[in-house]
């Protein structure tokens, strides 16, 4: 599959296709407000890592075009590359959404188009194929999923039962959508493994995608909460160059904002607070909060560039 001449100077393609050759991970780590944003950069600044930042499709709807060029700005003005990409996008309103802003120059580098709630690959490949088309033809790298996951997180739809890829049709595929990234399904899911007994991946799907593929499409990984430092790297050595991450770095930081910003007890209702002029004070004031806050988000992004071995790669 031959790279569109839209999409020949791509930075998530850039970024994904030296981590391949590089046998290293790229961080792609979901980023909820500005401070998360700033985090994951300083991160990668520091650490002289390449990154993505990445949004779910609730932080679009919520942000706009205005939010989503605050993250390019701060993602493409870095020291280092650092791409913008738009995870599990799978209805009309979060795609048309995306590519509209997109096809008025506020553009993702790259965007998922999550049609894996299709009862079939040939379904996938029909509701994805046009959303494809115009991305790319806009500029936009795209990311599909073969297979299912299951689970949900941050706004996205509840998807039940599972399918595991099968690499026998991950070629026809992907010439199929026309997309340039694949996110498998290797026994991965959305949310917590504890109900699960642990994590229980199928490498094999990925040795045999890796393959494949090799130097043509990158493998992206999803369902990263609470995965073993050992896994990631036994992922990236079988071939996955991408690996999106949520709440590693997000639960620590709502911790740290929460903890510094508590509220003295018991606090009455907003309306009596403002009726009263309740003396509400936090702990810290609001920008110390905020500085600490960025920092947690900031050094659990760094242990992952360390862990994924990006760092010292820009």
């Amino acid at each position: 599959m031959s790279i569109p001449e839209t999409l020949k100077d791509n930075l998530t393609l850039s970024i994904l296709s030296k981590a391949e050759a590089g046998g290293y991970g790229i961080l792609s780590q979901s980023c909820y407000d500005a401070q998360s944003a700033i985090a994951l950069v300083r991160a990668a600044e520091r650490l002289r890592s390449p990154a993505i930042l990445q949004l779910f499709p609730v932080t679009l709807a919520y942000g706009g075009g205005p939010f989503l060029q605050f993250c390019l700005d701060v993602a493409h003005s870095a020291t280092v590359p650092i791409a913008v990409h738009l995870d599990h996008a799978t209805d009309t309103e979060h795609l048309e959404l995306a590519i509209g802003l997109a096809e008025k120059g506020i553009k993702f580098d790259s965007i998922m188009v999550d049609a894996s709630h299709a009862e079939t690959d040939e379904e996938n490949i029909a509701i994805a194929r046009p959303w494809v088309e115009r991305a790319i033809k806009a500029g936009v790298a795209v990311e599909v999923e073969l297979g299912r996951l299951e689970g949900g997180e941050a706004g996205l739809r509840m998807i039940e039962g599972a399918k595991m890829t099968e690499p026998g049709n991950a070629e026809e595929f992907m010439k199929g959508t026309g997309a340039l990234i694949l996110a498998p399904s290797i026994g991965n899911l959305h949310g917590s493994y504890i109900q699960s007994g642990g994590p229980k991946f199928n490498q094999d799907i990925l040795r045999a995608l890796h393959q494949k593929f090799k130097g043509r499409i990158p493998l992206c990984l999803h369902g990263t909460d609470e995965l073993p430092d050992e896994l990631f790297q036994e992922c990236i050595k079988n071939g996955v160059s991408k690996l999106n991450v949520n709440s590693w770095a997000r639960d620590p930081y709502i911790a740290s904002l929460s903890a510094s910003l508590s509220a003295p007890d018991p606090l009455p209702s907003t309306q009596n607070a403002i009726s009263l002029n309740y003396p509400y004070h936090s702990k810290k004031p609001f920008p110390d909060a905020i500085e600490e806050a960025t920092e947690v988000f900031a050094k659990v992004c760094e242990r992952l560039m360390e862990v994924f071995g990006s760092a010292g790669k820009a």
